[in-house]
């Protein structure tokens, strides 16, 4: 992978160390311990446990839980969503236990909750020296797919947003960083767009709704006018890139599946960005059909319409 690509990454300074950041530190180094102390199938169930303890506190979020199931799954009964919402906040609350495995498990533990399964496209465009956007979901466990990537040696960069808080920018951007991957700034299109002229990989999550700007409206499941990012036809256009779908879901025996199985750019319309947001649709729901319950379902993922008389969010109301 290329090394030439320099990004304005967050550096260390002694002003971290100011106690307004020490509760940052703090939090960070109890998670750092307590995921290595543990053993996984603890680690899993406080999670789980944690998610669904959350959930007297996060009305709101529960609300949009389940009114995307609702949406897009229109034919579910409301005992069935309220079944998948609980699940789903237990994957939740999972999460966050295994963003501490991503960033603070040693590799040799790390690796053995890792199944590679079919990654040959993207091990072919390496061959051939052909830069790839590794489209992927928003998965709870976002972060250990990441990582897993890494570890199979299929880094990449992933688009990363700064934090407000410079120590937890510094943790954040650590964690996903020193393991193999690197990071480009989510606003910066030209880099993006180097990044896979170079030859090098870049995970993309076209699933969100990233609102009105450079969007199309099209259908997702059972909602016909999904505000939809155009993104990834400008990056296969401008790069001229791959196209490869990945996942990383975690199994009934605690392990993460890790495919990268299907190339998609041989019949990507990349010069209709409509049409290629459609497409590109069929595969976040074939993604997202793998493990539902660990997609991110409390986010507002229809909260803008293709009527402009409508008001954001009004499918929430």
């Amino acid at each position: 992978m290329n090394q030439n690509v320099n990004l304005d990454n967050p550096k260390f300074t002694y002003a971290l160390l100011a106690p307004k950041y020490w509760g940052v530190w703090i939090g960070f180094g109890l998670l750092a311990l307590f995921v290595n102390a543990m053993p996984y199938s603890w680690l899993l169930a406080m999670g789980r446990g944690l998610g669904k303890f959350s959930m007297r506190f996060a009305k709101g979020r529960v609300r949009t839980a389940r009114r995307n199931l609702e949406l897009a799954f229109p034919e579910m009964s409301q005992i069935e969503i309220d079944r998948f919402v609980l699940e789903n906040f237990k994957n939740t609350g999972a999460g966050l236990v295994e963003t501490g495995i991503a960033w603070f498990w040693p590799t040799c533990r790390f690796k053995r909750h890792i199944i590679e399964h079919n990654t040959q496209p993207l091990r072919d465009y390496e061959e051939q020296g052909k830069g790839v956007l590794l489209c992927c979901v928003h998965a709870l466990n976002l972060e250990i797919t990441a990582r897993a990537f890494a570890v199979i040696g299929l880094s990449g960069y992933g688009v990363f947003r700064p934090h407000d808080n410079p120590a937890y920018n510094f943790i954040q951007y650590w964690g996903r960083t020193h393991n193999g991957n690197r990071v480009v700034d989510r606003k910066d299109l030209k880099q993006m767009v180097r990044v896979m002229r170079e030859g090098d990989r870049l995970f993309y999550l076209p699933d969100h709704d990233y609102g009105k700007k450079n969007a199309a409206y099209v259908p997702l499941f059972a909602v016909e006018d999904a505000c939809t990012t155009t993104g990834t036809s400008i990056l296969a256009k401008l790069s001229k890139c791959g196209i490869v779908i990945g996942s990383g879901f975690r199994n009934q025996q605690g392990k993460y599946d890790i495919m990268a199985d299907k190339a998609i750019d041989a019949d990507f319309p990349q010069r209709d960005a409509v049409a290629a947001a459609g497409y590109m649709n069929k595969f976040v729901e074939e993604l997202i059909l793998r493990a539902p319950e660990q997609w991110m379902w409390l986010h507002r993922r229809f909260k803008h319409e293709s009527n402009p008389d409508y008001k954001v969010g009004r499918r929430y109301k």
